[in-house]
């Protein structure tokens, strides 16, 4: 999917920033947020989360003409109907078959049952963290992180949009290559997450906790969208782990544009995302390693069409160029 970028005229200057009424109507706009939050839910579905990141830049940019505003749509369509197309797809992705779960469980033993007694890592977390009887800190913070997924990739992207186009374009291409790569596995090989196999007896109980948290302080209404599309989803799109790939990928974005000592602040969001998925039983550390190798394919492959589009623009002669004349001949 190609990601188009609109220049603004150049004879149209920036519009003079208004601070107070920019400071107004984000304000407005985070009032409305947290009300949608506890009466609808937190911004799940993508067509929900599109809004409320189109009227974030309206409001950031209150001081412009409305007419300007309708760059974001322009920009953002194709993403947002691959989103759409991504969620309605996911749904055929096993198309009746019987999901893979044994060598998902295998795995999990052969790396960690020295260490849990033979169980996987998810049986062994709910085993010793999980209370059905009281709501701890940590699953607060589980749900927190978990709900993390649908917005920070989207979050980035639009402040890139805003400040920085061509690395949001670079952004949105390695963003719609994880997507469609991840999708594509969900097709050839439907696996189906530790609660599902718990379900039907192919391990011990496994509860899937990953919205619980929000009860605890009062958000009662936070995870609606998110616990109706949980039942909607296709439960056998477990391999790989696009929730912890998607955290990976953001934070390997920026990794060389930061210094070093911030990196383990930074990589401390995959890992809690990680912890997140295994202890909440929604993915086996299997699907979690094979969705960081996909990071990293993402990257190269890329990386390498993007070096690639540059050489080859760069042999191309410009548009007004003159046409080359041959050679006179040499006179004897």
């Amino acid at each position: 999917m190609a990601v188009t970028i609109s220049p603004a005229p150049a004879d149209s200057p920036p519009p003079v920033r208004d601070r107070r009424r920019q400071v107004i109507a984000m304000g407005l706009w985070a009032v409305l947020f947290v009300a949608g939050w506890l009466v609808i839910g937190l911004p799940t579905d993508p067509l929900y989360a599109f809004g409320w990141l189109w009227t974030a830049t309206i409001a950031w940019r209150i001081e412009r003409p409305w007419r300007s505003h309708l760059g974001f749509a322009r920009d953002w369509l194709p993403v947002v109907l691959l989103l759409v197309g991504y969620n309605l797809s996911r749904g055929f992705a096993d198309n009746g078959a019987t999901p893979h779960v044994l060598e998902l469980v295998a795995a999990d033993r052969w790396m960690f049952g020295w260490a849990t007694g033979g169980e996987v890592p998810t049986v062994w977390l709910q085993q010793h963290l999980y209370d059905p009887d009281r709501v701890h800190w940590y699953d607060v913070l589980v749900s927190w992180v978990y709900f993390s997924h649908f917005v920070v990739s989207l979050t980035v992207a639009v402040v890139l949009w805003l400040i920085a186009r061509p690395r949001w374009a670079a952004f949105m291409r390695r963003w719609v290559f994880l997507s469609l790569a991840g999708l594509a596995t969900y097709f050839l090989y439907p696996a189906a997450p530790p609660w599902w196999a718990a379900r039907y007896g192919l391990i011990e109980d496994v509860v899937r906790i990953s919205t619980r948290g929000w009860k605890a302080i009062g958000m009662h209404g936070a995870g609606n969208m998110l616990n109706v599309g949980q039942v909607a989803a296709n439960p056998v799109a477990a391999m790989p782990s696009l929730h912890t790939a998607f955290a990976l990928f953001v934070v390997a974005f920026f990794l060389n544009s930061v210094r070093k000592r911030w990196w383990p602040l930074l990589l401390a969001y995959p890992l809690a995302m990680t912890f997140t998925l295994v202890y909440s039983g929604e993915h086996y550390v299997i699907d979690v390693l094979v969705g960081w190798a996909y990071v990293g394919l993402t990257f190269l492959a890329v990386g390498l069409g993007e070096r690639w589009w540059a050489r080859r623009k760069a042999a191309e002669p410009p548009a007004n160029a003159p046409p080359v004349s041959p050679p006179a001949p040499t006179p004897h």
